[in-house]
């Protein structure tokens, strides 16, 4: 059974409080990263980021933010799919769909840090791991860079 997603950026207060409300189940509950770590200040209205918000209807069960990193350089962060969701496709459709904008923002390359346990997620959609696995919030992690 295959499900309909919308995925978009996010455009106003509800939008950004629903990708928030993701990011908040999948990284401070599931995995226990400190809140003051996980909401930053990429999170601020005027920050430059993109925020991604997914829907299944009208419930939210997917998010993820693209920056501005380097000239050219955008960084995808926080790439989060509910619980229920997992396994249906979403994560790689959010990611297609910040790569699109990505492309519209003229960002040549994206760059991401990878839980360890997704690398092989970002490995099928054409990233490649650079340098060491690191520390981050007590969760190990790789590099990822991919040439749009």
């Amino acid at each position: 059974m295959n499900k309909t997603y919308l995925i978009q950026p996010v455009h106003s207060e509800k939008e950004m409080a629903d990708a928030l409300s993701v990011r908040r189940v999948v990284f401070i509950e599931e995995q226990e990263v400190p809140e003051d770590l996980e909401i930053d200040e990429h999170d601020a209205v005027d920050s430059g980021t993109i925020h991604f918000v997914a829907y299944d209807g009208d419930k939210p069960v997917g998010a993820s933010r693209l920056r501005p990193y380097a000239p050219g350089v955008g960084k995808v962060e926080r790439v989060a799919v509910t619980q229920t969701e997992r396994g249906s496709g979403l994560g790689r459709l959010i990611m297609q769909a910040m790569e699109q904008t990505a492309r519209e923002q003229q960002y040549q390359t994206l760059k991401l840090n990878a839980q360890t346990h997704a690398q092989r997620f970002y490995e099928k959609l054409g990233y490649q791991p650079h340098g060491d696995v690191f520390d981050e919030a007590g969760i190990e992690h790789i590099a990822m860079v991919k040439q749009l």
